[in-house]
């Protein structure tokens, strides 16, 4: 018998879902279901400054009312720091972190390294300190994972073939802030592969963080998962969709709209149905496959309702 596959949910609560994020949950329980397998929700609340439980609630709602269910919750991540802080001092003890000093100024700077979409690559300036110059700066540090000269690839359900050099094209990333939040990186890492999970589906705008992942995966001893970075949802101007669109958040939608009207026109957008027509969840399943998915964004306007 083959493995059960297990998928997962894991939005930020910090407001109401909008179609891009609609969409990206709608692939990944549509795959899940589709190979029998299972589905977990995960609350990834780590900035506790923006997310709250009252929005934990109403995206589980919300997620509900879509007709996309689970099969577990996982503790959220602001109840996880003592776990991530078990796996921080692992990356210690291989003597692979260490302190940077360096300003958000200093990392965006004309200077610095940089790739042709702007990301900022980190030169590793802080990496070889000596520990008088560390003690001479005067405020906390962020601390750095030490990556190796080494290109990750793998086969994207969506995408395909990408690679990445850690260190030309990333750098020694910060998987501790300087006020000891643990970052994205290292929680979804832990998280995922403590939940057993087997196969990962967001928006293509976390492609580049999943060779970072791979990296610490195989550093805590985890299997890695299946990817499948799902495209965009933009506007017709060709702005991204997010959450201060509020005309497309599940918020005004469920004003307007029926769940299926939604998922309906979200599928036929992405090529998943041949027509725009209201649909349920549960019948779409049947009618899932990865390679009707294109890569490239996906244009939405509310316009393009059912029933408008």
């Amino acid at each position: 018998m083959g493995k059960t596959v297990t998928g997962r949910f894991a939005p930020t609560p910090s407001g109401r879902m909008h179609l891009g994020n609609v969409f990206a949950a709608l692939v990944a329980w549509l795959s899940v279901r589709s190979q029998k397998g299972q589905m977990v929700l995960r609350m990834e609340d780590l900035d506790t400054q923006r997310t709250s439980e009252e929005y934990a609630q109403i995206l589980r709602e919300d997620l509900l009312w879509l007709g996309l269910d689970w099969d577990g919750e996982t503790p959220p991540q602001s109840q996880r720091s003592a776990v991530y802080e078990t796996y921080f001092e692992k990356l210690k003890a291989l003597d692979l972190l260490y302190p940077c000093y360096c300003t958000r100024s200093q990392l965006h700077s004309v200077n610095a390294p940089h790739l042709s979409d702007g990301t900022y690559v980190y030169a590793g300036t802080c990496r070889n300190l000596t520990e008088d110059q560390r003690a001479a700066f005067d405020r906390k540090p962020s601390w750095r994972v030490k990556v190796p000269d080494r290109v990750w690839q793998f086969t994207d359900r969506v995408q395909g073939i990408y690679r990445e050099n850690l260190i030309t094209d990333c750098g020694d990333f910060v998987v501790r802030r300087a006020d000891d939040v643990f970052v994205y990186q290292l929680a979804v890492t832990v998280d995922d592969g403590q939940s057993g999970v087997t196969e990962v589906v967001r928006g293509m705008d976390l492609l580049s963080s999943a060779p970072r992942q791979m990296y610490l995966q195989e550093l805590f001893g985890f299997s890695h998962p299946d990817y499948g970075h799902v495209p965009m949802l933009v506007a017709p101007d060709g702005r991204r969709l997010s959450k201060r669109d509020k005309d497309l958040d599940l918020g005004q939608l469920r004003l307007h709209f029926t769940p299926e009207q939604v998922l309906g026109t979200l599928a036929f957008s992405a090529g998943l149905i041949p027509e725009n027509c209201p649909i349920s969840a549960k019948e779409l399943v049947s009618q899932f496959v990865w390679e009707k998915l294109g890569k490239e964004n996906i244009c939405l306007d509310i316009t393009q309702f059912v029933g408008v």
